[in-house]
Protein backbone atom coordinates (compact mmCIF):
# COMPACT_ATOMS: atom_id res chain seq x y z
CA UNK A 1 0.00 0.00 0.00
CA UNK A 2 1.56 3.62 -0.88
CA UNK A 3 2.56 5.54 1.99
CA UNK A 4 1.53 9.05 0.82
CA UNK A 5 -1.44 9.90 -0.46
CA UNK A 6 0.11 12.69 -2.18
CA UNK A 7 2.51 12.28 -4.77
CA UNK A 8 5.95 13.62 -2.96
CA UNK A 9 7.11 15.04 -6.25
CA UNK A 10 3.97 17.22 -7.21
CA UNK A 11 4.56 20.61 -6.74
CA UNK A 12 2.60 22.05 -3.56
CA UNK A 13 0.83 25.08 -5.55
CA UNK A 14 -0.78 22.25 -8.02
CA UNK A 15 -1.48 19.61 -5.28
CA UNK A 16 -3.83 22.61 -3.47
CA UNK A 17 -4.69 23.49 -6.84
CA UNK A 18 -5.99 20.02 -6.96
CA UNK A 19 -7.25 19.94 -3.74
CA UNK A 20 -10.36 22.23 -4.70
CA UNK A 21 -10.83 21.34 -8.76
CA UNK A 22 -14.14 20.41 -9.06
CA UNK A 23 -13.90 16.87 -10.85
CA UNK A 24 -15.53 13.90 -11.69
CA UNK A 25 -14.41 10.17 -11.88
CA UNK A 26 -15.51 7.61 -14.12
CA UNK A 27 -13.44 4.60 -12.76
CA UNK A 28 -13.92 3.76 -8.90
CA UNK A 29 -15.02 0.49 -7.44
CA UNK A 30 -17.82 0.37 -5.26
CA UNK A 31 -15.92 -2.16 -2.24
CA UNK A 32 -12.78 -1.35 -3.56
CA UNK A 33 -13.61 2.70 -2.31
CA UNK A 34 -14.57 1.24 0.99
CA UNK A 35 -12.28 3.05 3.49
CA UNK A 36 -10.21 1.15 5.98
CA UNK A 37 -12.39 3.03 9.19
CA UNK A 38 -15.33 1.62 6.68
CA UNK A 39 -13.88 -2.04 6.21
CA UNK A 40 -12.42 -2.19 9.82
CA UNK A 41 -16.13 -1.29 11.04
CA UNK A 42 -17.23 -3.94 8.34
CA UNK A 43 -14.90 -6.82 9.72
CA UNK A 44 -16.12 -6.08 13.16
CA UNK A 45 -19.57 -7.05 12.47
CA UNK A 46 -18.83 -9.97 10.38
CA UNK A 47 -15.82 -11.26 12.99
CA UNK A 48 -15.90 -14.62 11.00
CA UNK A 49 -14.40 -13.04 8.35
CA UNK A 50 -9.81 -12.89 7.99
CA UNK A 51 -9.92 -9.00 7.01
CA UNK A 52 -7.68 -7.08 10.03
CA UNK A 53 -10.25 -5.05 12.30
CA UNK A 54 -7.48 -2.76 12.83
CA UNK A 55 -7.53 0.17 10.28
CA UNK A 56 -3.33 0.42 10.58
CA UNK A 57 -3.16 -3.44 9.91
CA UNK A 58 -4.98 -2.95 7.00
CA UNK A 59 -1.82 -1.28 5.38
CA UNK A 60 -0.06 -4.89 5.18
CA UNK A 61 -2.80 -6.33 4.44
CA UNK A 62 -3.57 -4.27 1.04
CA UNK A 63 0.15 -4.79 -0.19
CA UNK A 64 -0.16 -7.03 -2.89
CA UNK A 65 2.16 -8.96 -4.53
CA UNK A 66 0.32 -9.34 -8.44
CA UNK A 67 -2.90 -8.83 -10.10
CA UNK A 68 -4.54 -12.32 -8.60
CA UNK A 69 -3.54 -11.58 -5.09
CA UNK A 70 -5.39 -8.31 -5.18
CA UNK A 71 -8.43 -10.08 -6.55
CA UNK A 72 -7.91 -12.65 -3.80
CA UNK A 73 -7.80 -9.60 -1.00
CA UNK A 74 -10.65 -7.73 -2.85
CA UNK A 75 -13.05 -10.50 -2.79
CA UNK A 76 -12.22 -10.76 1.17
CA UNK A 77 -13.02 -7.56 1.36
CA UNK A 78 -16.20 -8.19 -0.77
CA UNK A 79 -17.59 -10.88 1.78
CA UNK A 80 -17.76 -8.25 4.55
CA UNK A 81 -20.79 -6.46 2.41
CA UNK A 82 -23.42 -8.75 3.33
CA UNK A 83 -26.88 -6.96 4.53
CA UNK A 84 -28.94 -4.07 2.94
CA UNK A 85 -27.37 -1.94 5.65
CA UNK A 86 -24.26 -3.36 4.53
CA UNK A 87 -24.66 -1.99 0.99
CA UNK A 88 -26.25 1.64 2.50
CA UNK A 89 -23.69 2.22 4.84
CA UNK A 90 -20.72 1.43 2.25
CA UNK A 91 -22.20 3.52 -0.54
CA UNK A 92 -23.13 6.63 1.85
CA UNK A 93 -19.50 6.45 2.84
CA UNK A 94 -18.00 6.23 -0.56
CA UNK A 95 -20.15 9.04 -1.76
CA UNK A 96 -18.82 11.36 1.60
CA UNK A 97 -14.91 10.64 0.36
CA UNK A 98 -15.37 11.38 -3.37
CA UNK A 99 -17.22 14.55 -2.24
CA UNK A 100 -14.42 15.71 -0.09
CA UNK A 101 -12.35 15.45 -3.02
CA UNK A 102 -14.40 18.09 -4.71
CA UNK A 103 -15.87 15.14 -7.06
CA UNK A 104 -19.49 16.76 -8.15
CA UNK A 105 -20.00 13.74 -10.38
CA UNK A 106 -18.94 10.23 -10.02
CA UNK A 107 -19.59 6.90 -12.10
CA UNK A 108 -19.30 4.08 -9.09
CA UNK A 109 -18.52 0.18 -10.52
CA UNK A 110 -20.83 -2.22 -9.00
CA UNK A 111 -21.04 -5.56 -8.89
CA UNK A 112 -24.56 -6.87 -7.77
CA UNK A 113 -23.55 -10.19 -8.94
CA UNK A 114 -21.48 -10.31 -5.62
CA UNK A 115 -23.47 -9.55 -3.38
CA UNK A 116 -26.81 -11.74 -4.29
CA UNK A 117 -25.14 -14.60 -4.25
CA UNK A 118 -24.09 -14.18 -0.91
CA UNK A 119 -27.98 -13.89 -0.16
CA UNK A 120 -28.71 -10.21 -0.03
CA UNK A 121 -32.30 -9.70 -1.06
CA UNK A 122 -31.59 -8.36 -5.14
CA UNK A 123 -34.74 -5.66 -4.38
CA UNK A 124 -33.21 -4.65 -1.23
CA UNK A 125 -29.89 -3.99 -2.59
CA UNK A 126 -31.02 -1.64 -5.35
CA UNK A 127 -32.51 0.22 -2.75
CA UNK A 128 -29.82 0.53 -0.33
CA UNK A 129 -27.75 2.06 -3.32
CA UNK A 130 -30.04 4.04 -4.33
CA UNK A 131 -31.26 5.28 -1.10
CA UNK A 132 -27.71 6.17 -0.86
CA UNK A 133 -27.49 7.70 -3.83
CA UNK A 134 -30.45 10.28 -3.21
CA UNK A 135 -28.94 10.90 0.22
CA UNK A 136 -25.66 11.63 -0.64
CA UNK A 137 -26.77 14.05 -3.93
CA UNK A 138 -28.65 15.49 -0.84
CA UNK A 139 -26.02 16.23 1.43
CA UNK A 140 -23.15 16.36 -0.07
CA UNK A 141 -24.30 17.67 -3.75
CA UNK A 142 -22.72 14.79 -5.45
CA UNK A 143 -24.23 12.98 -7.98
CA UNK A 144 -23.76 9.41 -8.23
CA UNK A 145 -24.63 7.19 -11.13
CA UNK A 146 -24.10 3.11 -11.46
CA UNK A 147 -22.15 1.15 -14.26
CA UNK A 148 -23.46 -2.85 -13.08
CA UNK A 149 -20.24 -4.77 -13.84
CA UNK A 150 -19.90 -8.32 -14.51
CA UNK A 151 -17.30 -10.21 -12.23
CA UNK A 152 -15.01 -12.40 -15.27
CA UNK A 153 -13.86 -14.40 -12.75
CA UNK A 154 -17.44 -15.60 -11.87
CA UNK A 155 -17.98 -17.01 -15.63
CA UNK A 156 -21.07 -16.95 -17.78
CA UNK A 157 -23.47 -17.65 -14.81
CA UNK A 158 -22.19 -14.01 -13.30
CA UNK A 159 -22.85 -12.58 -16.85
CA UNK A 160 -26.56 -13.54 -17.09
CA UNK A 161 -27.56 -12.67 -13.48
CA UNK A 162 -25.73 -8.97 -14.23
CA UNK A 163 -27.67 -8.30 -17.48
CA UNK A 164 -30.87 -9.49 -15.80
CA UNK A 165 -30.28 -7.41 -12.67
CA UNK A 166 -29.62 -4.68 -15.06
CA UNK A 167 -32.09 -4.85 -17.85
CA UNK A 168 -35.41 -6.22 -16.02
CA UNK A 169 -37.33 -3.15 -15.27
CA UNK A 170 -38.55 -4.20 -12.15
CA UNK A 171 -35.59 -4.21 -10.67
CA UNK A 172 -33.24 -1.90 -12.71
CA UNK A 173 -32.51 1.34 -10.62
CA UNK A 174 -32.90 4.85 -11.08
CA UNK A 175 -29.15 5.56 -11.53
CA UNK A 176 -27.99 2.91 -13.67
CA UNK A 177 -26.30 4.54 -16.87
CA UNK A 178 -23.52 1.72 -18.08
CA UNK A 179 -22.54 -1.84 -17.96
CA UNK A 180 -18.88 -2.81 -17.26
CA UNK A 181 -17.00 -6.28 -16.98
CA UNK A 182 -14.12 -6.45 -14.71
CA UNK A 183 -11.62 -8.73 -13.09
CA UNK A 184 -9.18 -10.83 -14.37
CA UNK A 185 -8.21 -10.63 -17.85
CA UNK A 186 -6.07 -13.88 -18.07
CA UNK A 187 -8.05 -16.37 -18.97
CA UNK A 188 -11.52 -14.64 -19.70
CA UNK A 189 -11.85 -14.14 -23.44
CA UNK A 190 -13.47 -11.07 -24.06
CA UNK A 191 -16.06 -11.96 -27.32
CA UNK A 192 -17.75 -14.82 -25.23
CA UNK A 193 -19.83 -11.76 -23.47
CA UNK A 194 -21.31 -10.05 -26.58
CA UNK A 195 -24.50 -11.32 -25.79
CA UNK A 196 -24.95 -9.77 -22.96
CA UNK A 197 -23.12 -7.05 -23.68
CA UNK A 198 -26.14 -6.89 -26.56
CA UNK A 199 -28.55 -7.19 -24.00
CA UNK A 200 -27.44 -4.08 -21.97
CA UNK A 201 -27.45 -2.27 -24.88
CA UNK A 202 -30.50 -2.86 -26.61
CA UNK A 203 -31.73 -1.42 -22.95
CA UNK A 204 -30.18 1.72 -23.16
CA UNK A 205 -26.87 1.53 -21.05
CA UNK A 206 -23.33 2.42 -21.79
CA UNK A 207 -20.73 -0.31 -22.93
CA UNK A 208 -17.68 0.47 -20.97
CA UNK A 209 -15.51 -2.84 -20.06
CA UNK A 210 -12.08 -3.42 -18.44
CA UNK A 211 -9.51 -4.17 -21.03
CA UNK A 212 -5.92 -4.17 -21.92
CA UNK A 213 -5.04 -3.82 -17.81
CA UNK A 214 -3.27 -6.72 -17.52
CA UNK A 215 -3.69 -8.60 -21.08
CA UNK A 216 -2.26 -7.19 -24.62
CA UNK A 217 -3.56 -4.87 -26.66
CA UNK A 218 -5.41 -7.79 -28.69
CA UNK A 219 -8.23 -7.69 -25.50
CA UNK A 220 -9.18 -3.90 -26.19
CA UNK A 221 -9.47 -4.46 -29.81
CA UNK A 222 -12.41 -7.44 -28.69
CA UNK A 223 -14.29 -5.24 -26.41
CA UNK A 224 -14.08 -2.44 -28.95
CA UNK A 225 -14.92 -4.80 -31.64
CA UNK A 226 -17.28 -7.48 -30.00
CA UNK A 227 -18.55 -5.40 -26.62
CA UNK A 228 -18.96 -2.03 -28.65
CA UNK A 229 -16.81 -0.19 -25.37
CA UNK A 230 -17.58 3.71 -25.82
CA UNK A 231 -14.96 4.06 -23.10
CA UNK A 232 -12.29 1.83 -22.08
CA UNK A 233 -11.06 0.92 -18.33
CA UNK A 234 -7.55 0.98 -17.74
CA UNK A 235 -6.53 -0.30 -21.51
CA UNK A 236 -2.86 0.08 -20.31
CA UNK A 237 -1.62 -2.42 -23.28
CA UNK A 238 -2.63 -0.15 -25.97
CA UNK A 239 0.47 1.67 -26.09
CA UNK A 240 2.08 -1.51 -27.47
CA UNK A 241 -0.14 -0.95 -30.59
CA UNK A 242 0.00 2.03 -32.82
CA UNK A 243 -2.88 1.24 -34.88
CA UNK A 244 -4.78 1.04 -31.83
CA UNK A 245 -4.09 4.45 -30.54
CA UNK A 246 -4.85 5.44 -33.97
CA UNK A 247 -8.07 3.87 -34.05
CA UNK A 248 -9.11 5.33 -30.40
CA UNK A 249 -7.90 9.03 -30.75
CA UNK A 250 -9.69 9.03 -34.21
CA UNK A 251 -13.38 7.65 -32.99
CA UNK A 252 -12.84 9.59 -29.59
CA UNK A 253 -12.63 6.65 -27.40
CA UNK A 254 -11.52 7.76 -23.70
CA UNK A 255 -9.15 5.54 -21.80
CA UNK A 256 -10.11 5.26 -17.99
CA UNK A 257 -6.36 5.73 -16.94
CA UNK A 258 -5.62 4.61 -13.30
CA UNK A 259 -2.14 5.22 -12.46
CA UNK A 260 -1.33 4.33 -9.05
CA UNK A 261 -3.64 1.15 -9.56
CA UNK A 262 -1.73 -0.09 -12.18
CA UNK A 263 1.43 -0.23 -10.04
CA UNK A 264 -0.04 -1.47 -7.43
CA UNK A 265 -1.16 -4.49 -9.06
CA UNK A 266 2.31 -5.02 -10.88
CA UNK A 267 0.84 -3.87 -14.38
CA UNK A 268 3.07 -1.38 -14.56
CA UNK A 269 6.69 -1.83 -13.04
CA UNK A 270 7.26 1.89 -12.06
CA UNK A 271 4.79 5.38 -12.90
CA UNK A 272 7.98 6.39 -14.57
CA UNK A 273 7.42 3.73 -17.24
CA UNK A 274 3.27 4.15 -17.41
CA UNK A 275 2.15 4.65 -20.78
CA UNK A 276 0.01 8.05 -19.68
CA UNK A 277 2.54 9.51 -21.83
CA UNK A 278 2.19 7.53 -25.09
CA UNK A 279 -1.61 7.80 -24.73
CA UNK A 280 -1.59 11.39 -24.46
CA UNK A 281 0.64 12.30 -27.66
CA UNK A 282 -0.89 9.83 -29.64
CA UNK A 283 -4.21 12.36 -29.36
CA UNK A 284 -6.06 9.87 -27.35
CA UNK A 285 -8.62 11.55 -24.31
CA UNK A 286 -7.49 10.46 -21.36
CA UNK A 287 -9.26 10.67 -17.99
CA UNK A 288 -7.89 10.48 -14.39
CA UNK A 289 -9.66 7.94 -12.10
CA UNK A 290 -8.61 6.01 -8.81
CA UNK A 291 -9.98 2.52 -9.40
CA UNK A 292 -9.85 0.93 -5.84
CA UNK A 293 -8.38 3.80 -4.23
CA UNK A 294 -8.24 3.13 -0.15
CA UNK A 295 -6.71 -0.58 -1.43
CA UNK A 296 -4.36 1.23 -3.24
CA UNK A 297 -3.17 4.18 -0.87
CA UNK A 298 -4.23 6.66 -3.11
CA UNK A 299 -6.92 8.95 -4.06
CA UNK A 300 -8.39 11.37 -6.88
CA UNK A 301 -6.50 14.27 -5.81
CA UNK A 302 -3.07 12.00 -5.83
CA UNK A 303 -3.96 10.60 -9.05
CA UNK A 304 -4.32 14.47 -10.34
CA UNK A 305 -0.99 14.80 -9.08
CA UNK A 306 0.95 12.09 -10.39
CA UNK A 307 -1.17 12.89 -14.19
CA UNK A 308 0.55 16.38 -13.73
CA UNK A 309 4.34 15.14 -13.08
CA UNK A 310 4.04 12.41 -15.90
CA UNK A 311 2.07 14.97 -18.43
CA UNK A 312 4.17 17.95 -17.60
CA UNK A 313 0.88 19.84 -16.45
CA UNK A 314 0.15 22.93 -15.15
CA UNK A 315 -3.07 24.13 -13.67
CA UNK A 316 -4.63 24.72 -17.02
CA UNK A 317 -3.85 21.64 -18.18
CA UNK A 318 -5.40 19.86 -15.30
CA UNK A 319 -8.66 21.86 -16.05
CA UNK A 320 -7.98 20.04 -19.18
CA UNK A 321 -7.92 16.90 -17.87
CA UNK A 322 -10.65 17.33 -15.55
CA UNK A 323 -12.86 18.33 -18.31
CA UNK A 324 -12.07 15.53 -20.09
CA UNK A 325 -13.73 13.27 -17.71
CA UNK A 326 -16.65 15.29 -17.51
CA UNK A 327 -17.11 15.08 -21.21
CA UNK A 328 -16.51 11.21 -21.46
CA UNK A 329 -19.01 10.97 -18.60
CA UNK A 330 -22.27 9.92 -19.24
CA UNK A 331 -24.20 12.57 -17.82
CA UNK A 332 -26.58 14.74 -19.84
CA UNK A 333 -25.55 18.45 -21.42
CA UNK A 334 -27.21 20.34 -18.95
CA UNK A 335 -24.93 18.58 -16.19
CA UNK A 336 -21.75 18.71 -18.29
CA UNK A 337 -21.72 22.05 -19.03
CA UNK A 338 -22.67 22.99 -15.03
CA UNK A 339 -19.62 21.01 -14.31
CA UNK A 340 -17.27 22.72 -16.93
CA UNK A 341 -18.24 26.05 -16.37
CA UNK A 342 -17.29 25.26 -12.44
CA UNK A 343 -14.04 24.43 -13.60
CA UNK A 344 -13.57 27.27 -15.68
CA UNK A 345 -14.51 29.73 -12.73
CA UNK A 346 -12.34 28.25 -10.22
CA UNK A 347 -9.18 28.09 -12.28
CA UNK A 348 -9.51 31.41 -13.80
CA UNK A 349 -10.02 32.52 -10.03
CA UNK A 350 -7.14 30.31 -8.62
CA UNK A 351 -4.49 31.78 -11.56
CA UNK A 352 -6.22 35.78 -11.22
CA UNK A 353 -4.91 34.93 -7.15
Amino acid sequence: MTEHLVDPRAPRDLTAFVAGLPKAELHVHHVGSASPRIVSELAARHPDSKVPTDPAALVDYFSFTDFAHFIEVYLSVVDLIRTPEDVRLLTFEVARDLARQQVRYAELTITPFSSTRRGIDERAFMDAIEDARKAAEADFGTVLRWCFDIPGEAGLEAAEETTRLATDDRLRPEGLVSFGLGGPEVGVPRPQFKPYFDRAIAAGLHSVPHAGETTGPETVWDALTHLRAERIGHGTSSAQDPKLLAHLAEHGIPLEVCPTSNIATRAVRTLDEHPIKEFAAAGVVVTINSDDPPMFGTDLDNEYAVAARLLDLDERGLADLAKNAVEASFLDAAGKARIKEEIDTYTAGWLDR
